[in-house]
C-alpha cells in the first residue's frame, strides 16, 4: 500500500538543517520503527520519502508505515553514529538490523560472593556478578571455562566456603594440581580473589597477550629475588601453553580478528562471524537480516549492531566486501577497544582464505534455514557468482556428439536445487543440421526444445504446475566457450525468450577452469563448492551426450547391416534385434528358428541365410 502521508512527510525532511544529526521514524501508534543517522539530516531523510523504486523491499515497507518522525541535531556525524548505536540498543527498532540469530547466547559468570564462584549461565541477572561474553558456542564457553580453572586452580564443585565438616576434605582436582582446595582452607581469600581477578584478565584479553604479561611479571620477581612467587608465575605460563597445543589452530599466527562474510539470497542476507584470539578460532555465529539499501551499507549497518551488543572488540576486523562509512565505523571502535582499530577488506592471502570459510559457513547456513540439501549452498553462491537476481532452481545444460560427423545426437540434463533431476533429461537425433556442424546442431537442438517450451506452456491450465519442456530453466549452462553461447542467446532472442546463458571452459587436461561470458571468463577455483558443482554439471552432460551417441550409433550400424539383406526393411530389422539382441546371433540361427519370428516368413529367414552365407 501506498503511504498516505508520503508527500507531507517530504515537505517536512525538505525543511530539515543541513547538520548531523539523527533521525528517528514513528508508525500511526508514534511508535519508533527506525533510527538512523545522518551527516546532513535534510539530504538523508528526504531520500526515504522521494521515488520509492530505488529502495530495497526492506526500505519500502519501512517508509510505508512512517507517519511522523522527530531528528536530534548532533555536532558531528561521529557523536551522531553514538548516539544512534545508543538510541537502537534502548528502543530495538523493528527496521533496523537486531541480530536475530539461530541459537541463544550462553555468558561466564563470576558469582557476586564472599568466594566467588565461575559458572556458565544462559543469561544476564542484576545480581551484581561479572558477565563474560557473550559466547554462541556452548563448546567455546565450556572448553575456555575448564582451561581457566585448571590454569588457576579454581574449583569446578558448587560447594560454599569455607567448608565445615566432612566437606573439608579436598577433592582428587586437589590432589592432581587442579584446584586450590578453598574447602579445606589451603588458600587465603585474599588469595583465591586474586585468582579469580587472573582468571577474569586471561577470559577477556587471551592466552598470548596474557602470557607476554607474565612472562614480564616473571622476570620482575626474579630481580627482586621473590623466587617463589616467580616459580608460581612459571608453572602457570607451563599450564597455559599445555592446554594451548591442544586447541586447534586454524592457521599459524597471532592475530586477534573478528571475520565478517555475507550470503545473500533475494532480499534475505546471512551473516557469519568468526572471531580469531591469538590466531585461534574461539567462535562462529550467524545472523540473518535483509538487504538494506546496498550490500555496503547492510555490512555497516552490521558492525554497528555487532559491536553495540557485543565486548572485545579486536584490532583488526576483516570484511568480504567495502561498507559505508569506514573511515568513522574505525574511529569509533577504536574508541570502544581503547587502542587502534582497523577494517580491511583482503584480496589475497590468508586473510582472504579466512573470508571464503567465512562465506562458505554463511552459504551453508543459508541453505540450512531454507531446509534444502546442503548442495544447494553452492547453488546460492553459484547464483551470487553471476549476478542473478536469485538461485537457480532449474539448470539446464547441453552437449552434442558425434563420430566424425556420423550420427550426431544432442543431450539436455537438468540439475534442480543442484542435484540431477533425471526425470527431466532430454535426448535429441539431430536431423537437419549437416555432420560435424557443432553450432548448427546446437541450434537446432535449442530451437527445438524452446518451441516445445512456447506449445506446451500455452497449453497449460489454469493452476497447472509447469514441468519437463513447459518449464523455462532459471539458467542454462553450455558446455563450450562463447561460440555455444552465442547460439543458445540467439536462439532465445529470436523466439522472444530471457534466460541467462553462460559457458563452462575447460583448460588443456579438459578439466573444468572458469564460466564464460560476454564479460569475460569468471573463476570458480576459488569456491570449492561452486566448482563441485559445475563441474559435475559439465561431467554429467558431457556423459549423457557421449553415452546416447555410442547406443545411436550402435543401433544404426546394426540396422544398416541388416537392411543390406533383400527383402528386411527397418521395421523387420527391429524385430529381429528385438528377438535375438545381436547380429551374431542373427547369423547363427538356422532358417527355421528364424522363421518362426513373428513377422518373418520362410522367404524373409532364407534371404538372411543366404545374405550371410555369402558374406562369409
Amino acid at each position: 500500500m501506498d503511504n498516505p502521508k508520503l508527500s507531507e512527510l517530504r515537505e517536512r525532511s525538505m525543511r530539515l538543517p543541513l547538520s548531523p544529526g539523527v533521525y528517528i521514524m514513528k508508525n500511526g501508534k508514534g511508535k519508533i520503527i527506525y533510527i538512523g543517522k545522518a551527516k546532513v539530516l535534510k539530504n538523508r531523510v528526504s531520500q526515504y520519502f522521494g521515488s520509492q523504486n530505488t529502495h530495497s523491499a526492506k526500505v519500502r515497507k519501512m517508509v510505508e508505515n512512517v507517519r511522523d518522525f522527530d531528528y536530534i541535531l548532533c555536532q558531528s556525524e561521529f557523536e551522531a553514529l553514538i548516539l544512534e548505536c545508543s538510541l537502537i540498543k534502548q528502543n530495538k527498532p523493528k527496521y533496523n538490523i537486531l541480530l536475530k540469530d539461530d541459537k541463544g547466547y550462553s555468558y561466564l559468570e563470576v558469582t557476586n560472593e564472599e568466594w566467588p564462584h565461575m559458572e556458565m549461565v544462559r543469561r544476564k541477572q542484576d545480581d551484581g556478578g561479572t558477565y563474560l561474553g557473550p559466547y554462541l558456542s556452548t563448546f567455546v564457553i565450556n572448553e575456555s571455562l575448564d582451561a581457566a580453572r585448571k590454569i588457576f586452580k579454581l574449583p569446578d564443585c558448587s560447594r560454599t566456603f569455607p567448608c565445615t565438616g566432612a566437606q573439608r576434605r579436598p577433592c582428587l582436582n586437589y590432589h592432581m594440581g587442579y584446584c586450590s582446595a578453598p574447602c579445606a582452607g589451603k588458600i587465603s581469600k585474599e588469595e583465591y580473589r586474586e585468582s579469580i581477578d587472573e582468571a577474569v584478565r586471561f577470559l577477556r584479553g587471551g592466552s598470548k597477550p596474557y602470557l607476554e604479561e607474565l612472562e614480564q611479571r616473571m622476570e620482575e620477581y626474579s630481580t627482586n629475588l621473590e623466587f617463589e612467587k616467580a616459580a608460581e608465575i612459571r608453572d602457570r605460563i607451563l599450564a597455559i601453553r599445555k592446554l594451548s597445543e591442544k586447541q586447534k589452530v586454524i592457521f599459524t599466527g597471532t592475530e586477534t580478528e573478528d571475520v565478517f562474510a555475507l550470503a545473500r539470497e533475494d532480499e534475505t542476507i546471512c551473516f557469519n562471524v568468526l572471531r580469531f584470539t591469538s590466531g585461534m578460532l574461539t567462535g562462529s555465529e550467524n545472523y540473518f537480516t535483509e538487504l538494506e539499501e546496498s550490500l555496503e551499507n547492510t555490512r555497516s549497518e552490521m558492525l554497528k549492531r555487532y559491536y553495540t551488543a557485543h565486548d572485545n572488540v579486536p584490532s583488526r576486523i576483516v570484511l568480504d566486501g567495502p561498507c559505508d562509512d569506514q573511515e568513522l565505523l574505525e574511529q569509533w571502535l577504536t574508541e570502544l577497544a581503547g587502542k587502534k582499530a582497523v577494517i580491511q577488506v583482503p584480496q589475497k592471502g590468508k586473510q582472504f582464505e579466512l573470508v571464503n570459510m567465512s562465506k562458505n559457513n554463511a552459504y551453508e547456513k543459508m541453505a540450512q534455514s531454507h531446509r534444502r540439501k546442503k548442495t544447494d549452498s553452492a547453488v546460492i553462491e553459484l547464483g551470487e557468482l553471476l549476478g542473478l537476481a536469485s538461485p537457480p532452481e532449474f539448470i539446464e545444460s547441453y552437449d552434442i556428439s558425434h563420430t566424425g560427423g556420423a550420427d550426431a545426437v544432442g543431450a539436455m540434463v537438468v540439475f534442480r536445487n543442484g542435484i540431477p533431476y533425471r526425470q527431466s533429461y532430454r535426448k535429441f537425433i539431430i536431423k537437419e543440421a549437416q555432420g560435424g556442424d557443432d553450432y548448427g546442431s546446437m541450434r537446432e537442438v535449442l530451437t527445438r526444445r524452446f518451441n516445445r517450451y512456447l506449445k506446451e506452456s500455452a497449453e497449460l491450465q489454469e493452476g497447472e504446475k509447469p514441468k519437463g519442456f513447459a518449464r523455462l530453466p532459471d539458467l542454462i549452462l553450455m558446455d563450450g566457450g562463447l561460440g555455444q553461447v552465442h547460439i543458445a542467446e540467439e536462439v532465445l532472442k529470436e523466439l522472444g525468450l530471457k534466460v541467462p546463458v553462460f559457458g563452462m571452459v575447460k583448460d588443456s587436461r579438459h578439466r573444468t577452469r572458469a564460466i564464460a561470458s560476454d564479460g569475460g571468463e569468471i573463476t570458480i577455483a576459488q569456491s570449492r563448492k561452486v566448482f563441485a558443482l559445475v563441474t559435475g554439471i559439465q561431467d554429467e552432460v558431457h556423459r549423457s551426450a557421449i553415452t546416447y551417441h555410442h547406443k545411436r550409433h550402435s543401433a544404426v550400424a546394426r540396422h544398416s547391416e541388416l537392411t543390406d539383406v533383400p527383402g528386411i526393411g527397418p521395421k523387420k530389422s527391429d524385430i529381429l534385434l528385438r528377438e535375438f539382441v545381436t547380429i551374431d546371433a542373427i547369423r547363427r540361427a538356422d532358417i527355421d528358428t528364424l522363421a518362426k519370428t513373428p513377422g518373418i516368413s520362410i522367404k524373409d529367414a532364407a534371404s538372411i541365410k543366404k545374405y550371410f552365407h555369402y558374406e562369409n
